[in-house]
């Protein structure tokens, strides 16, 4: 997959020297803003880039050297696709830096994702998103996501979880 150039900000995937940056990004806006509790099991998931890069693909914003967004892609059955069913490519585990944030890097990134199902032949992109991550939601609704209720699920330790989709 190539790199999209925006502003100095280039989207592409995830190169093994980035994963250390992409943990740490990720667990600080889940962990740091609130989203996840920081004895959740889910921390070690999030910080693993690595791990999750075996079976999913790893998509970066980097200015320079520096990831300032990243998101998670994965396919219908495979390990980290939670809610895709046939036909749907999901992602997840989307961060922005807060110090990046209204620069359209998570736009960005979700644009690629996007393209990347267009390309494929997916006929849908799902998500599942937090009741507190409203800035993201105004991004998903504004890109015609819309929530499916019916598919709503709940963590482990209870918490509400939203599913969206995007019709291709």
């Amino acid at each position: 997959m190539g790199a999209d150039e925006r502003g100095g900000v280039v989207i592409r995937d995830a190169e093994v020297g980035d994963f250390a940056a992409v943990g740490e990004l990720t667990v600080e806006v889940y962990v740091g803003e609130g989203h996840v509790n920081p004895q959740s099991p889910y921390v070690a998931e999030l910080a693993d880039t690595a791990t999750r890069a075996e079976s999913a693909e790893i998509l970066v914003a980097v200015r320079g050297d520096e990831v300032l967004g990243s998101l998670t892609m994965a396919r219908p059955g495979t390990p980290y696709a939670d809610i895709a069913r046939d036909g749907e490519f999901e992602f997840r585990m989307l961060a922005v830096s807060k110090r990046a944030r209204g620069l359209g890097i998570g736009t960005a990134l979700l644009e690629k994702v996007i393209d990347t199902a267009r390309v494929e032949g997916f006929e849908a992109v799902v998500l599942t998103t937090m009741p507190t991550m409203q800035d993201a939601r105004r991004m998903y609704d504004r890109l015609g996501f819309v929530h499916v209720p019916g598919r709503d699920w709940r963590t482990m330790a209870g918490l509400p979880l939203t599913v969206m989709r995007l019709a291709l």
